[in-house]
This record gives structure tokens, sequence and C-alpha cells, in this order.
């Protein structure tokens, strides 16, 4: 169990505002942070990390607690067991993959490197450097040097941001999969509502530095539910009229889906949109 009380004065788009936030992570538990940019998810990863100090509060992760503004707690983060992979990836381009991963363990452990480049199929690149690398193999070695550490908290501030889309789904995928295997509880910062819907047991959405919707990803997003036998989530890619009528193009996964519109749904393209059916007819509503 990871608990998070805390308070911090942050500076945003409308000047000063108060991140003030009190939530739990259960072990096991894939939590997303979400909300539009500024408005202190990343803060918050970096107050857990403790590469940022909070103005007052207490973290505490699986009883061991990393800061307590009372007591004056604030164990550094090279002591905190916690797996960071940034939006940069961050790798050491001096060192090779094996040696990213061996940096980040207090006692290199050549076995769990090993093993660990195997589950995400870098064992054959682990001499390479960072620079020869592509971005989705980038970011797959900031993956697994974040997961060598067995960390009790894996932080993710946005980590396939950069990422064309294929592979960005691709590593999605490989995201859940990492973190079933190793039974990791994980914390992410994403603003793609169809990645939130893919990896999220759990959302937290953040305006300004205040939770104004929590729960899951289909309570936080669709407001009112709808009834059927499949939905999926896609983003609309065109919209044209044929006839007397609207046809949506969406993009769901990797497929494309046409739809005919109603012309209420006040719809445009770049929206991202559920999909559902109802009485054997398509029924498409954006997300909010």
């Amino acid at each position: 169990m990871i608990k998070v009380n805390i308070e911090k004065e942050l500076i945003g788009q409308n000047g000063k505002f108060l991140l003030k936030l009190d939530f739990e992570v259960k072990k096991g538990e894939f939590l997303t942070l979400f909300g539009k940019s500024g408005s202190g998810k990343t803060t918050i990863l970096r107050m857990i990390a403790g590469l940022e100090i909070p103005d007052r509060g207490i973290i505490e992760v699986e009883g061991e607690i990393y800061f307590n503004s009372d007591k004056k707690i604030n164990i550094p983060p090279q002591k905190r067991k916690v797996g960071f992979v940034f939006q940069n990836y961050a790798l050491f381009p001096n060192m090779t993959v094996y040696e990213n991963l061996a940096f980040a363990m207090d006692k290199p452990d050549k076995k769990r490197i090993d093993e660990i480049l195997r589950i995400v199929e870098l064992i054959d690149l682990k001499d390479r450097y960072p620079e020869t690398l592509s971005g989705g193999q980038q970011q797959r070695v900031a993956l697994a040097r974040a997961i060598v550490r067995n960390p009790s908290i894996l932080l993710l501030d946005e980590p396939l941001s950069a990422l064309d889309f294929s592979i960005r789904q691709k590593l999605q995928d490989e995201i859940k999969r990492l973190h079933n295997i190793f039974n990791l509880t994980t914390l992410l910062v994403s603003h793609d509502k169809p990645e939130v819907f893919k990896l999220s047991d759990r959302v937290i959405w953040i305006d300004e530095g205040k939770i104004v919707k929590e729960g899951s990803p289909r309570k936080v997003f669709i407001e009112k539910n709808i009834s059927g036998k499949f939905s999926f989530v896609g983003t609309i890619l065109d919209i044209k009229k044929a006839d007397i009528i609207y046809i949506a193009t969406v993009e769901i996964g990797k497929d494309l889906v046409e739809i005919v519109l109603s012309g209420n749904e006040n719809l445009k393209v770049g929206d991202q949109v559920l999909v559902s059916s109802k009485a054997f007819n398509p029924v498409i509503k954006k997300i909010q």
C-alpha cells in the first residue's frame, strides 16, 4: 500500500495554486493520474521519488515513511525503492544497455539483469549504446532499468508520448505485460484517454492540484453508461458527408470502422469516443 497525503504550492498557467492531494495505491494496482498539462501530475511522481520536496505532508510506501514534514523525515532518492521512467528515457549515453541496468542496482546482479533483458527482448542488444537503438528500444531499456531495482512502486511519466502510434500501442501491451509478470504497483501519468482505458485499473483526474474525479476509466470518463453487447474506445480520423448523412471514420486499435452519425453528436476530427451497440445499431459517444 502506498499512501500520499501532501501539499505543495506550484505555479501554473493561471498563476499560483496549491497542489493538495490525499490518495492511496493498492499493492499490484495500476493507477493513472490524468489531467491537463500544468495540473501537478509529474510533480506528484517526483515527490514520491524524492526528486522534489512537498511543503508538508506524508508519503508512505509499504510501511516505510519516505517523507513526513512533522517528523522532518525525508529519505534521499537513492534510498527509496522506486523505479522511474521519464519522458526522455534519461539513459546514460556512454553506457551500454547492460551497464545502464547494472548502474541502477546497489549490487549488480548479472543473472537478474539477463533475466529482465530476455523478458523485454533486449538480451541480444545488451552491448549496444542507446544512440544505436530506436526510440521504442530505448524506452524498453528505460522500463527494464526501472524494473531491475525490484521497486515497491513503478512511476511512469508519460513514457510513450514521443513515440508514433504503432510503437506506442505495442509498448502499452509491453507495460501491461511487465506489470503483471512482476506483480508491480504502477503509477502512470498520461493525457491519452485510450491509453488510460487500456492500462488502468483506476484513474485519478487532477485539475489545478485537486482531485476532481476518481474511479474506473469508464466511471471517470463516461458520465452515463451505455448498454450494449460491446464497447470500444477510439479516435475520430475523418467525418464526411454522403448524400444526406454523415459518416465518421474511427480508429479502434489497429482497425478502422465507419459509423453513420445521427447529426446531433457534435463531434469533430480528433475527438476520442466510445463506440458501443444498442438495439443492433452502433452508438458513438464523445468521451468527456
